[in-house]
């Protein structure tokens, strides 16, 4: 029987443009859609006997350069999902937070981000973790910022691992799915050891089923962690 951990899973999300192009639909129907695999994919991490947190990379800090009114309609689907999705999170003792520079959003976007993250922070099932105008690199270069602000000058890697903006130090597996095989500039230190799955589905026909094979063939696997077996 296997012994592999999974208790922090990690999800390239991609696939909403051309799932929406093969249909005849607008890209933007591509992101609603794929916004409804979120809940429940995050439903079913929640009620797995294993995973703590679930990170989706949402929208990345290269993402501005799409089309304004794509961009546009993105803001709106998130405040959208964020007022909707309060109900699901408690339901499902599912507790959200946000990781990347929010600063960059409205007001309004920002102030219903940590408004969320206040009311389900007691929450234990399962941390959601929203990637949100989020690039490794800028969350690499703010760390090491803090950490010479702080005035430490010998510099571990447990003291970058501390500094980072997500809740663990390590992901356990992470997925991208639509066939591209890329990291995309997403949490660059955490998965260092993780073990990859690419999927071949694109994000809005993702289900968890899917997710649940592509745990099973992580189990099978033998993570040697730079040693031997």
């Amino acid at each position: 029987m296997s012994s592999n951990s999974l208790k922090h899973l990690a999800i390239i999300m991609d696939g909403n443009g051309r799932w929406a192009k093969a249909k005849g639909l607008k890209r933007t129907a591509g992101h609603e859609q794929g916004s409804e695999v979120i809940r429940d994919i995050s439903i079913y991490c929640a009620n797995h006997q294993e995973i703590e947190s679930v990170t989706f990379y949402a929208f990345s800090t290269e993402n501005w350069k799409r089309p304004k009114y794509e961009v546009d309609f993105l803001m709106r689907l998130l405040k959208k999902y964020l007022q909707q999705e309060l109900p699901t999170y408690q339901k499902h003792n599912i507790k959200f937070k946000a990781i990347g520079n929010i600063d960059e959003f409205s007001p309004s976007l920002q102030r219903l981000i940590e408004e969320i993250e206040q009311k389900t922070k007691n929450n234990t099932a399962l941390t959601q973790v929203m990637a949100l105008n989020y690039g490794s690199r800028y969350e690499l270069s703010q760390a090491i910022n803090k950490i010479i602000k702080s005035g430490k000058t010998d510099v571990t890697p447990d003291d970058i691992s501390d500094a980072l903006q997500t809740p663990y130090s390590d992901i356990d597996l992470l997925i991208r799915t639509s066939g591209e095989k890329r990291l995309s500039n997403f949490l660059l230190w955490q998965i260092s050891y993780a073990e990859l799955y690419f999927s071949d589905t694109l994000w809005p026909d993702f289900t968890s089923s899917e997710l649940a094979s592509i745990i099973d063939e992580f189990k099978s696997r033998t993570r040697k962690f730079g040693g031997l077996k």
